[in-house]
């Protein structure tokens, strides 16, 4: 490896699995001292272990984004091993069953509160730490969710996730883009992405409608949206994400890039 993220003290939110996982990996082959922070305990430790027989350097603390208070102790914590804090990956989140207008108050706020709530506090909480640090960079997570919607018949063989989904991804663009120039004169970048169909592990499980239907369920998705054949993985997002933490996109700031195959240019 280059170590291009060499004495980089880089956090992950939902480094436990998925994108998250594969970006804390690749961050700590890549030079960064990488802080998982997670609700899972028994998973972000695996991710932390793993790292470590890899001769990386990882700590899992545990710290749900839509809790304010769990996220001020566990940005604490971060800065209290490390001291400096330079990269923060906001990939926390989730969507939730349910359509509109039957999906639920109590779905709406919870999609609302653990995607934009908890990039807003996590950022929020690491920011001082960055300025203090001499700049740095952030990406959030979004998704194509925030820029598209679907048609009854693509809503019927595929399914959708809540409207708060949505809602919130799209909030996590317009966010991006005014944490963006508020870091401008402090070095800090911030850009943001939005994947597109990647095999993560509950991507695999199938749709929200057809929990249980796996890979096959998104075949015909792939043919009739993408121009890159097949699907993504945890690690294209996750070198995405280095790219965009390291100096090579240091000219780069308020961008959100969509890594999906193709899609939007298709449709």
């Amino acid at each position: 490896m280059s170590e291009r993220l060499k004495n980089k003290v880089a956090i992950v939110t939902g480094g436990n699995s998925g994108i998250g996982e594969n970006t804390a990996h690749l961050f700590a082959k890549e030079g960064a001292k990488v802080i998982i922070m997670a609700r899972r305990e028994e998973e972000g430790k695996r991710v932390e272990g793993e790292i470590k027989k890899e001769s990386g350097e990882a700590t899992f603390i545990r710290c749900d984004v839509g809790d304010l208070d769990s996220v001020e102790n566990a940005v604490q914590q971060a800065s209290k091993i490390y001291g400096k804090i330079h990269l923060l990956f906001n990939n926390a989140g989730h969507g939730a069953a349910g359509d509109f207008p039957e999906s639920t108050t109590e779905a709406w706020n919870t999609v609302i509160n653990d995607n934009l709530n908890g990039t807003f506090y996590v950022s929020r909480a690491v920011w001082p730490h960055m300025v203090e640090s001499g700049g740095g960079a952030i990406v959030n997570m979004s998704s194509l969710a925030a820029q598209r919607g679907f048609s009854p018949k693509m809503k019927e063989q595929f399914g959708t996730t809540a409207p708060s989904y949505y809602v919130a991804k799209a909030g996590i663009d317009a966010l991006t883009r005014y944490m963006a120039g508020v870091g401008g004169d402090k070095n800090i970048r911030v850009n943001c992405i939005r994947p597109g169909q990647i095999m993560t592990p509950g991507a695999t499980r199938g749709t929200i409608n057809d929990p249980d239907g796996g890979h096959h369920v998104f075949e015909s998705m792939f043919d009739l949206t993408q121009i890159i054949p097949g699907p993504g993985y945890p690690r294209d997002v996750a070198n995405l994400v280095l790219f965009l933490m390291s100096d090579e996109s240091r000219f780069i700031t308020s961008e959100i890039i969509n890594i999906d195959g193709g899609v939007a240019a298709k449709i």
